[in-house]
């Protein structure tokens, strides 16, 4: 049978959970959409217009599908069979499903499909929602999520942790989900999400961004240049035409190479805006050195003191 179509699971929790979270977003989509969210009124009062409302949702939604197929699709059943499959979906909960959930900002619209929400129409955009909606303290230090999100990171990947979460049971659960929220606070620190902005400077996410590539990096050359059995678990049947330590080399090259893609994109979009700024500081120091004339020692008219 086609590997695309065999091997999916209907695990209820994480369907019913993707029903409920999906239909509270795109009820409150709806509901902000017949407020009056329109082209001319964002332009007026500098909130998010119509076309970036059903933008975004269409991109929350995409992230939001992605993190469900890594758990209930084929991946997630060859995960608990390849080790490489298992870091594939370890990318995917990890890296590539919350970024694109923080791209989506579903914060408002979640909080507007919630039953008995009051729709808050007014500015959904601009320095003061900013302002307004600043991260609370436990997550406003981009360092310690860094940090944190690097943490977890290796930890799930020790042996004892791995192999556990080889049955698929409440361990592999506790897996995905922390992946995903640690997921999302990491990518909030970096990218933003509208409301809110980064705490950090954009040349500091850089260098958060260059050291969690350095972590990852080191983690998929102890795999890929091993030659010891790091995952004993994983040995089985299946393992007859790939051994144990090819499939943890291959592991290692997957996780090495497929969290680089969505790094660098982020990378280059951090520079690109520091760019941006050092730009506006010169251009405004100009401005300045041109309207507000330079003071002299030296006399108005030569010969008079």
């Amino acid at each position: 049978m086609n590997v695309a179509t065999a091997h999916w699971s209907a695990s209820w929790p994480v369907l019913l959970g993707y029903a409920v979270i999906a239909a509270v977003h795109l009820a409150g989509l709806s509901r902000m959409l017949r407020s009056g969210t329109t082209a001319r009124k964002a332009a007026a009062d500098g909130s998010v217009g119509r076309a970036d409302l059903i933008r975004q949702a269409l991109v929350f939604q995409a992230g939001l599908l992605i993190a469900v197929l890594a758990t209930i699709s084929p991946v997630g059943y060859w995960s608990s069979v390849y080790i490489w499959v298992h870091a594939l979906q370890d990318l995917l909960l990890a890296f590539v499903a919350p970024g694109i959930i923080v791209l989506g900002a579903p914060w408002q619209p979640l909080r507007c499909g919630l039953p008995g929400a009051i729709l808050n129409a007014p500015r959904q955009g601009g320095p003061a929602a900013d302002r307004i909606a600043r991260l609370p303290w436990w997550q406003a230090s981009p360092l310690a999520v860094a940090v944190a999100f690097n943490a977890i990171w290796l930890g799930w990947h020790l042996p004892v942790l791995f192999d556990l979460t080889r049955a698929r049971g409440p361990v592999a659960a506790a897996e995905y989900a922390i992946y995903l929220g640690i997921g999302i606070l990491f990518w909030l620190q970096l990218i933003g999400s509208r409301p809110s902005s980064p705490a950090a400077t954009p040349l500091r996410r850089f260098g958060l961004l260059v050291g969690t590539v350095i972590v990852s990096t080191i983690l998929g050359m102890v795999l890929v240049f091993g030659a010891g059995l790091v995952y004993p678990a994983f040995a089985g049947p299946a393992h007859h035409l790939l051994s144990v330590v090819d499939d943890q080399q291959l592991a290692g090259a997957v996780l090495w190479m497929g969290m680089l893609p969505p790094v660098i994109v982020a990378a280059v979009a951090v520079l690109l805006r520091w760019f941006d700024e050092e730009e506006s500081a010169e251009l405004s120091a100009g401005l300045d050195r041109l309207v507000i004339p330079r003071k002299t020692s030296w006399p108005s008219r030569p010969g008079r003191r």
